[in-house]
């Protein structure tokens, strides 16, 4: 839609003379759905929406400040001024009906700083920053709060770690998947591995021991890597090549079906991009933890037969095809399943029953992962010995 701006201080000529107070400075807006008005004198957010059906009679209005109605959610910037899609905490959107129902309303910087100031605890900078040019939304404000003054090292780690800070603003139960994700893995895998290995469990037990190692770091990857998280400020906007990419990668969704939040929408574009962008890294993530995993396998298999042969003995599995299989494997069989079951969770944290009973959508979470870890532990075995890795 393209848009005409201009500024004026005492005449406008738009069909009639529409004249102005001297004392103002007003800017408008002509688009599609009609004429913004904005009075910018002080940087109040004054603003009158015009239709294009609506006449004027003949002759000269005067127009005062009861024809304009307050627009605090602006703060009297331009529209346009949000940095491209909106991607803030708790920005954009403001005035839709369900945001103000799920996130609260945005709260403007000076009751921010009142509400700080009466738990006595202090803002990160980027969250200062956020709440300076576009507000917070009251439920992730609150929510930080409560969580900055837990204990130890809950609070250390929200006040000083972006990432996890992040991450439980938009979704409180994310230790508790990472949690669950690690000890669901851990039994599973271990069950999975009894079952394939048979006999040659204990001979091939270095394999095992390697396996859990990598397991650990894969599973807060795997987790963590598509966990919504509260998006602070405003999308990079670097000139060049290596901008626009940073730009773009950080529109996309943490996940192919992330719920959208307020400031925060995608396309089916960006969300078939996100399955392959994410695949990508889920691939470096294997590869780099196989080999530290792998490596440290064949260390302790190498030392104890140097100790003791035995005709028992694996042949000691190559390092660089053994973290090539992990790197596929999570860049596309991981990849595809955690998709799939951050989706069936976003369905059932949405549904009615697990808003009245939270625990319900905690329960599904220990299920749905429970049958993924098991399938998922049980499947690696076969395209490692397939792979001719193990």
């Amino acid at each position: 839609m393209a848009v005409y701006s201009c500024r004026i201080a005492h005449l406008l000529n738009l069909r009639n003379e529409v004249v102005f107070p001297p004392k103002n400075l007003f800017s408008f807006r002509m688009g599609i759905r009609g004429l913004r008005i904005r009075d910018n004198s002080q940087g109040a957010g004054f603003n009158k929406l015009v239709g294009q059906n609506q006449s004027f009679n003949n002759g000269v209005r005067i127009l005062d400040e009861s024809d304009f109605s307050v627009d605090n959610a602006s703060g009297g910037g331009d529209d346009d001024d949000d940095g491209g899609n909106g991607k803030v905490l708790g920005g954009g959107g403001g005035g839709n009906p369900d945001d103000e129902e799920e996130f609260g309303p945005l709260l403007e910087f000076a009751e921010v700083i009142r509400l700080i100031e009466a738990r006595g605890a202090k803002l990160p900078s980027d969250m200062l920053e956020a709440a300076k040019t576009l507000g917070i939304r009251r439920l992730l404000l609150h929510r930080y709060l409560d969580l900055q003054g837990s204990a130890w090292p809950l609070g250390f780690a929200m006040r000083s770690c972006e990432m996890l800070r992040n991450r439980m603003l938009a979704d409180p139960t994310f230790l508790f998947k990472i949690g669950t994700e690690i000890v669901i893995d851990t039994c599973c895998a271990t069950f999975a591995e009894v079952q394939k290995r048979g006999k040659d469990f204990w001979a091939e037990f270095e394999l095992y021991t390697a396996d859990m190692l990598v397991g650990v770091v894969v599973n807060v990857a795997l987790v963590g890597m598509l966990a919504p998280y509260a998006r602070i400020g405003k999308l990079p906007t670097s000139q060049g090549l290596l901008g626009r990419m940073q730009h773009a990668y950080a529109a996309l969704p943490s996940s192919v079906f992330e719920a959208e939040r307020p400031g925060c929408s995608f396309t089916v574009k960006q969300r078939i991009g996100t399955y392959f962008y994410k695949g990508i890294m889920y691939g470096f993530v294997g590869f780099g933890c196989g080999i530290i995993g792998q490596g440290i396998a064949n260390l302790i298999m190498t030392a104890k037969r140097n100790v003791k042969k035995s005709e028992a003995d694996v042949p000691v599995p190559p390092l660089l095809k053994s973290a090539a299989l992990w790197g596929v494997f999570l860049g596309f069989s991981s990849n595809t399943r955690y998709q799939i079951i951050n989706g069936l969770e976003r369905l059932m944290e949405a549904s009615p029953i697990a808003k009245q009973v939270p625990p319900v959508a905690l329960a599904f979470t220990v299920g749905v992962r429970f049958a993924n870890n098991v399938y998922g532990g049980m499947q690696f075995v076969d395209w490692a010995r397939w792979s001719g890795v193990q």
